[in-house]
This record gives C-alpha cells, sequence and structure tokens, in this order.
C-alpha cells in the first residue's frame, strides 16, 4: 500500500472509532427526533458523532472535501471526497440493539479507495483500501463460496419512505424467500454489505440508500472479491444507488429475479 493509502487508511479508521466512542457514551440515554418522515430518524449522538469524524479527517486533510449525512458538504479544494455516515442505523441504536456503525469512505472520481465500517458496539472494524484486500480486526476477509439462490442467505432493506405509489421491496423480498434460504433486515446497509464481504451474507439488494451509507461497504465487498452493480447489471453510481452487492457467483441469476421484477 502506498503512504498516501495508508494515510487515508489511518485517518479514516480514527475518524470512524472517533464517532463510535461517542455513540456508545451517548447510547441509551438520547432522545430521538424525526427528519423527513416518522421512520427517519435522528438523535444528538449522530450529530456529535459526525461532528468527531468530520474533525480528525479535517485536520489531516484540511484541502478534502468531506459530505456528512447531518451537516451537509464541506467544500474543499481537493479533489478528494470524504462521505461520513455518523450512525448507520439510528433505530437499532434508539431502541437498544447493538447492530450500528459508523461509516467513513474516501472518493476519487473513479470511485471509492477508501472504506471503514466501525460497529463499536460489536468491537468489529472492517476496512479496506483499493486493490489491497479487505479486513476486519486483522483478519482479511472473503466473501462466500455459495453458488445458487437456494443456498443462499440475503439481506435487503425497507425504503424509509413508503408512502402510496412508492416501491417497497416487498415483491422483491417475497420473491427471494421462495429462492433462498431466507431473507434478513439488519436494519443498517453499511453493516449489510460488510457482512457480504465477510462471507456472512450471500448478497445484499436495496432499493434506496445514500452515498454516505454504502461507499465503504461497496468497498469492502469489491475488496473482498465480490460483485457490486446496479439493480439492473450496471455500472452503480453511489449517488443514485439501487445497490446489488454479492459474492459474485450469484449476481447474475440475482438479476434474473430483478429483470423479471422490471426493476428500473
Amino acid at each position: 500500500m502506498s503512504t498516501d493509502s495508508q494515510t487515508y487508511l489511518d485517518v479514516a479508521v480514527r475518524a470512524a472509532k472517533a464517532a463510535g466512542e461517542i455513540l456508545l457514551a451517548h447510547r441509551g440515554r438520547v432522545t430521538v427526533e424525526r427528519k423527513a418522515g416518522f421512520r427517519d430518524l435522528v438523535t444528538e449522538a449522530d450529530r456529535l458523532a459526525e461532528a468527531a469524524a468530520s474533525r480528525t479527517i479535517l485536520e489531516a486533510f484540511p484541502d478534502h472535501s468531506l459530505l456528512g449525512e447531518e451537516t451537509g458538504e464541506h467544500q474543499g479544494q481537493s479533489t478528494w471526497r470524504w462521505l461520513v455516515d455518523p450512525l448507520d442505523g439510528t433505530t437499532n441504536y434508539a431502541h437498544g440493539l447493538p447492530h450500528f456503525a459508523v461509516s467513513v469512505a474516501l472518493v476519487g472520481q473513479d470511485g471509492p479507495v477508501v472504506g471503514v465500517v466501525h460497529l463499536p458496539a460489536l468491537g468489529e472494524t472492517y476496512s479496506a483500501a483499493r486493490g489491497r484486500g479487505a479486513w476486519c480486526n486483522g483478519r482479511k476477509l472473503s466473501v462466500s463460496a455459495a453458488s445458487c439462490l437456494e443456498d443462499c442467505l440475503l439481506v435487503t432493506g425497507f425504503p424509509h419512505d413508503l408512502s402510496p405509489g412508492r416501491p417497497t421491496n416487498l415483491d422483491h423480498m417475497e420473491a427471494l424467500v421462495r429462492r433462498s434460504r431466507g431473507v434478513r433486515l439488519v436494519g443498517a446497509a453499511a453493516i449489510d454489505l460488510a457482512y457480504v464481504a465477510a462471507g456472512v451474507f450471500d448478497a445484499y439488494w436495496d432499493l434506496s440508500n445514500h452515498a454516505w451509507d454504502v461507499a465503504a461497504g461497496v468497498l469492502l465487498v469489491e475488496e473482498a472479491g465480490g460483485r457490486v452493480s446496479d439493480m439492473a447489471g450496471g455500472r452503480l453510481d453511489l449517488f443514485r444507488p439501487r445497490l446489488l452487492a454479492s459474492n459474485g457467483q450469484v449476481h447474475d441469476e440475482l438479476l434474473r429475479v430483478f429483470a423479471a421484477g422490471q426493476i428500473d
């Protein structure tokens, strides 16, 4: 790994862990607020964690740009851009579940080059750098070897906006429940992707995410030997992510299921 890449990764890990410490310190004693809809939650811990992560990054790279879920865009002079989700899985966090994460990614013109997904309550830190593999707490990650859907455990999520006329994902979930060992809902896209990279899940799909939710996890899956595309099989746009991530071997089979359901 080049010196720059190692430095970027070290800062990403420090930023994620700084945010994670704040989340743990406030766990169980936060006031929950609503953002755009009643399912889209935020807490003061989200904001404090994002501030800590952003401060760590911008102190190291003051010319870089940074996009955070809660505070928006900091425009720097560099083409490098950090994407920070200080608390992916806010609903889990608010209800006392341990499956919540901090997601930090550095993105260049060709996509993510460094990514970290940190699960503070579980003591797990997933990290990747482009071309250098994916790791969790020093253990190299590899996607699963499942080669057909009937042997797969899948994971997905539901959009926050389930208003009439909006896609719900229920049709695709039903189709894939019938074709696989099962479908799970963890409630945090960053964790879903990290677990695909680790071979826990064989594939993840979702109709609606933000770039800060998935950028780090996308790199983890790719560096662990998996495949990522949009849900029609094309190149993923991080800022319009209808996302499919898999171990690679069942990717085309999943795309055929989505095509039958007329995914656009």
